[in-house]
């Protein structure tokens, strides 16, 4: 990792964005699964994970949150420097190459 790269500084402004958005992310889906598998349901148990499920996607595309977490990856891939390395990646790039993502079944 590149020296200027092992601390990163984030504004206050920065850091209480990215914060707003994980505190409404999760706080949203747990609060979700807290509906569905701990709160009083009428529903047996197949009823109610595919409601949780529903209400779980239905949240996601709702409220846009692959664009908020974009968001947040913006801000913070930003403050890094991105200078090619002797492998002819960036130190992000390096990283986020080791993840492993999900895959369609099968592949």
């Amino acid at each position: 990792m590149k020296a200027e790269n092992e601390q990163i500084q984030l504004t206050g402004e920065e850091a209480l964005a990215i914060l707003s958005e994980v505190e409404y992310i999760l706080i949203s889906l747990r609060d979700i699964a807290r509906h569905y598998y701990h709160g009083e349901t009428i529903c047996d148990a197949a009823e109610n994970e595919l409601a949780y499920c529903r209400e779980t996607t239905g949240f996601i595309d709702r409220n846009r949150v692959t664009h908020r977490l974009a968001k947040v990856r913006a801000i913070l891939s930003a403050k890094f420097n991105d200078e090619l390395g002797d492998d002819d990646m960036g130190d992000l790039e390096r990283e986020m190459e080791k993840i492993r993502c999900w895959e369609k079944p099968g592949d």
